[in-house]
Parts: C-alpha cells; structure tokens; sequence
C-alpha cells in the first residue's frame, strides 16, 4: 500500500515533481486529441481505477520480473523486481516487508515519544517516555561507564575475573543473578499455563544457558571456528572493560566457553523436542530435588517467587528432565569458581548492552561475525524504541494504537477470520486419511480458536494500564537501572501469576508487533494492530490481495492448531491425545513426507532441517490452501472483483503474486 503521506510528500524531488508535471500535462493533451478526434475514452468497466488500485497497481508491477517465467521460478517472477531495488540494507542481516513496516511503526512512535506537547493521564505512558528518553541519554551513559555494572557485581559478591571473589555460596549466587535479575544459567525457571490443566498457571523448568543461538556453534568446532573466536574475544573484552586484567581474563573466558561446551553436549536439539506430550514431565519440588541434587530447589523457587509460600509437594512441569539429571551432575564435578565466573558472565552478557558505547562496540564485531551485521548502521532511536517495546510494550501501543489503528479493522478481521475458519473446516471433509470421530473433534476445535485482533483491551483504559505497570519504578536519568528494575518488576510479576489462572488479556505479543501467533493452552490466534495493515491488509485493496496477505496469514495461525504440535492439544487448550490411531498414523505418514521434502531445500548452501521446521511448513501450506480456498467462496457470493489496471493478471493470479510479494524476504 501507499507509504504514509508524510514520506510520500518528503520524498519527491523537485525533479519528480516536474516528471509528474509533464507526465499530467501530456496526459491531458493525449486525451484532449482523443476527444477532438471523436475517440471515446471509455475505460473498461471491470477495471479499478481507484487511488488505491492505481498505487497497489504500480507497487506490483515494481515488484516483478516479467523477463522470468512465472511456471520455472514463481518466486523470481513475483520478487524479483523487489529484490533489485532493495538491496539489503546496512546493519541487517535480512530485510522484508515485516521489517520495513516494523521500520514504519518505529517512526510513528519515535514521533510519538518525542513529541514536545506529549502529556499523557496515563503514569504507565509517561513511564514509557522516561524510559526512552534515558536510553537516548548516551552523554550521561558514557559518563556512568563501567561502573553500575561493577556495582552491581560487587552486590553479588564480586567476580574472579575483575577482582577479589568472596561469595563461594553457590546457591546465593545463582538465587540472585537468576532469581533477581533474570539472567538463564543452567536452567530457566518460568510461571505459565500447564499444559495439561490449561486453566492454571503452574512452575515450569527447562534447559537453557547457552549464549550463542544454537548447541550446534559449539559442537561443530571446525565449521564455526571464526564464530567461537570472535565469541571468546566478546567475553575478555567484557571482562576486561569491567577492570580484568587480559592473561587472566582470557584463562578463565576459556574455562567458561569449555563449561558451556559441555552444557551445549546435553543441551536437547530443537527439533527432538516437538512432541510436547513426549517431554512434559509433571513432578513435585521434592522430586525436583531427587532428580537434580546439586541445587537446593526449593529454596531456590521460594527466593525466585517470593513472596509466595511454598512447600516440597509444589507441583512443576519439567521439560529437561534427563538435561537437568545431567546439568546437576556437571555442577557437581565443576570447579567452584569457574561455576562462579559462568554465572555472573550470564549476568553480564545479559546487562552489558545498557552501558556505554565501548560495551555496544564490543557486542558489533561479536554479530558481525555472527550474522554479518553492522549494528552500528542501527540509529540510538531505533535501538531504544526496541527496547522500550521489549520492556513497557502495552503502554507504547496504547499511544501507538491510539495513534494509528482503524477501529472498523477489527470488525472486518473478525469476516475474514470466519470465512478462513469455514474453509478451512470445509477442507476437512475432503481429508480422506481421517476417520469421522477425530474430523468433528478436528472441527470442534477450530470453532473453538478464540480470536484475539489489534490489542488487549486493557491499554485503552489508563487505570488498568497503570495498574499494569504498578511498582516499577522508571527515571529519566539512569538507563541501567531502570533495566535492572525492571528485571525485578517481572520476577514479581511472574510470581503474582502463580496462583492465578491464565488471563486471555495477557499477550505475548505486544499491539505494534508486525507479526501473529497462535498459543495451544489458550486454543487461541492473536493479529496484533502492527499487521493489520498494508500491504498485509487494506480495506480499498481487491480482496485478491487482502485473502494473498492477511487471509494467509490467518490461515497460517489457525492451522498451527493442527500442525504437528498444536494438533496434540484439544479445543480447551489441555495436551491429551484426542486422535483415533489410524488417523494419527496416517497424519504421521504425511507429516514425514514433507520433513524429507523441506529438507531437500538449500539455503545458503545450507540444507533445510525439516524437522525442525515441520510446523511452520505445515502452517504455510495450510494456510496458503485456506486463504485461497476462502477467496473464491467470497467470488461465488460477491461475483468477479474488477481487475487492477496495467498488471495483466486474473484476480486469481493476483492472490498468489499478492502472497508472495508479502513474503519477500
């Protein structure tokens, strides 16, 4: 769709504006010649000549390559166009439309943030803009230094690698570097919806601690040696901005890369663990403690959820077990102080990118390597809007759907969803591999899926927004330790959900996100108001392109409820096998098809792993088969929509070059 009007009239050159000049004035002489020479201009009828055809029109057409035959290389002919005139921009490792429209929501919000009128009723909005306007603070975060973090790490005791060490209490030093602040070493300890009783919150455990994104840079030495290295050069750097001295920091780095080599050896691959009956393990404290003896567990969760009581007949749901037997036996034959020195690196890394420029410098060369980006391309602004969504994202989309989002949006999201729920439930009867009792309960389910569209409707109400945010404390002054509060404020927040039940308001996505999702306990799908717009969605667009872009990705969310992970939970949200067995062996037997057939894929040169990527797979091709299903049910209502001018393509063709357009990547 069009860019805003702001960028639309900012970005037209005097020489353009000339072109446009010349180009009306021929136009007019054309058809002046036309009229005098009794030609009648009569454009067709089935063609759309709105503003909106006109420009979704010419934004196609940019995007293609007509040289390509669209039978060899779809992809090519629907993107090619695009690809050439967006070359990937710096300091991105990828670049597509979900990003520049994230691009877009962050300009909104910048000059919503920085407006000199902003005054807000609302302290959860006012907090937001302390907030963002401390980690823009750069002069006086540079003038802080090193040392909040040095402060911090003498509270827990001090750190072998920076100076004198004297907290050798393990447990005290885990209970506050994860308990207090947050930080992943060894585990990860989370309040969530059970699986099994998706209508209470239960303690879940689950292996974590690694920093690099995948077990895999450890374990293949060979293939990743430039990664390891920069990693390692990363962590004595830290070190040593944080007062270490270099022979010893780079001994003791090594230690800590080597202990995390071992965890990465016990660390479970991704995609073993997709079946989530499979790994969920419902146990109590004690056995907890039986399991994994080398941490004190039920001091450890009463320190992590204080203030709440709890004793050893606590339940928890584990999905490590075997990694957790395992991390406990590697804790028990690891030195003291290199458990020590792992511990507060995970804090450090973890906190190290609120302090100043030399620490952002440092992490740059580390995600060159990495990813091959310059994160130094990024503006302050961006990176601090990013952060000020990752911390108080409800109040900034409170000011942000305030600002943007179309009321009626939500009401003709609501249509589209059920003519994609239809279809989608049509396309089951011709499912010839299931038996009737799973296709109703199959159904069932998908009359079930809850819809959740634009926001949570807390955030337009200022007292239950601020209640939301009640009790984190917010300056302008001190970036660092407004992130250190809130890594407070959410360990409070977390315990608080213990004893509740799951809230259908509470997102895990916040409303500016350009993206969707689906969540088995709640057997719900949520479109945050960051999607729901162009060229995803827009009312005046043909609906060939509003099926191509929003419909699919509504029909992706709701066919994860049936991919090979969401199908294990019923319409309740609760994992209980609900499948008659040949139908499960027979989805089985399909499943496995397109596992072997994904990972015949390169990237990169890089094969696909199809196992691991199985649900998105599956959700893609749902989705894609429901949209376009639902599309022509719409035709046969509604009849023929006009064509879009210029473009030469049915309106059938236009929903698949619609969808892969959407798609660049």
């Amino acid at each position: 769709g069009p860019p805003p009007l702001l960028s639309r009239l900012g970005s037209r050159t005097q020489l353009e504006l000339a072109l446009c000049a010349i180009c009306l004035v021929t136009a007019l002489l054309l058809l002046g010649s036309m009229i005098a020479l009794g030609v009648q201009y009569n454009p067709s009828h089935s063609t759309c000549l709105t503003e909106a055809c006109i420009t979704v029109a010419s934004k196609i057409l940019e995007a293609l390559d007509r040289e390509t035959n669209p039978c060899e290389n779809f992809y090519q002919y629907s993107c090619g166009g695009w690809i050439k005139r967006n070359p990937l921009p710096d300091g991105r490792s990828k670049w597509s439309t979900f990003n520049s429209i994230w691009d877009q929501n962050q300009a909104i919000m910048k000059h919503l943030l920085e407006n000199a009128s902003f005054n807000s009723s609302s302290e959860a909005e006012r907090k937001t803009q302390r907030y963002y306007l401390s980690c823009l603070k750069e002069q006086k975060i540079g003038e802080l230094g090193s040392q909040p973090l040095m402060d911090l790490i003498e509270k827990i005791g001090g750190w072998n690698i920076t100076g004198p060490w004297n907290q050798s209490n393990f447990m005290e030093v885990l209970k506050m570097v994860s308990g207090t602040y947050r930080a992943a070493p060894f585990f990860t300890v989370y309040v969530g919806a059970d699986s099994k009783s998706s209508n209470s919150n239960v303690i879940q455990v689950d292996q974590s601690g690694l920093f690099l994104p995948s077990r895999d840079y450890y374990l293949n030495r060979t293939a990743n040696e430039k990664v390891l290295a920069a990693y390692l050069d990363y962590m004595v750097e830290l070190g040593m901005l944080l007062g270490g001295e270099k022979v010893s920091t780079q001994e003791q780095m090594e230690q800590v890369l080597e202990f995390e080599t071992l965890l990465a050896n016990i660390t479970v691959p991704q995609d073993e663990r997709r079946d989530d009956e499979k790994i969920y393990h419902k146990m109590s404290i004690a056995e907890l403690q039986a399991l994994a003896p080398a941490i004190d567990w039920l001091d450890y969760m009463a320190y992590a959820l204080a203030p709440l009581e709890l004793s050893e007949a606590e339940p928890v749901v584990v999905f490590g077990r075997e990694y957790l037997q395992q991390v406990s036996e590697l804790i028990n034959s690891t030195d003291r102080s290199i458990l020590n020195n792992y511990m507060i690196w995970n804090l450090v890394q973890k906190t190290a990118s609120s302090l100043d420029q030399r620490f952002e410098t440092a992490q740059e060369k580390l995600l060159e390597t990495l990813y091959g980006t310059k994160k130094s391309c990024t503006p302050r602004w961006q990176t601090c809007i990013s952060n000020t969504d990752d911390t108080l994202g409800f109040a900034l989309g409170s000011l942000f759907v305030k600002a943007t989002f179309d009321r009626d949006s939500k009401e003709i999201a609501e249509e589209m969803i059920s003519e994609i729920r239809t279809a989608f439930e049509e396309s089951l009867d011709q499912l010839d591999w299931m038996d009737r009792t799973t296709r109703q309960a199959a159904k069932e389910k998908a009359d079930a899926i809850y819809d959740m569209i634009g926001f949570p409707d807390f955030i337009l109400d200022n007292k239950e927004l601020d209640d939301v945010y009640d009790g984190y404390e917010v300056s302008e002054d001190s970036f660092f330790q407004n992130m250190l509060n809130f890594y407070n404020f959410s360990a409070k927040v977390m315990a608080d959900q213990l004893r509740k039940p799951p809230n259908r308001d509470q997102w895990s996505m916040t409303p500016q996100t350009v993206n969707a999702y689906y969540l088995p306990t709640k057997n719900g799908i949520v479109f945050p108001a960051g999607i729901l717009q162009a060229p995803f969605y827009a009312r005046n667009h043909p609906k060939a392109l509003n099926f191509g872009g929003i419909g699919v990705v509504m029909g992706h969310e709701l066919t994860h409820a049936f991919d090979d992970q969401g199908r294990e939970y019923d319409k309740e949200g609760n994992l209980r096998p609900w499948w008659q067995n040949s139908s499960l062996e027979a989805f089985k037997n399909r499943t496995e098809c397109m596992m072997e057939q994904y990972s015949k894929y390169m990237v990169n040169g890089e094969h696909v792993n199809g196992k691991q990527t199985l649900g998105e797979n599956i959700a893609d091709n749902g989705g894609l088969k429901t949209a376009y299903n639902a599309y022509k049910a719409w035709l046969q209502k509604n009849g023929e929509e006009k064509h879009l001018p210029a473009v030469g393509l049915t309106n059938n063709q236009l929903f698949f070059v619609g969808f892969a357009q959407k798609r660049t990547k």
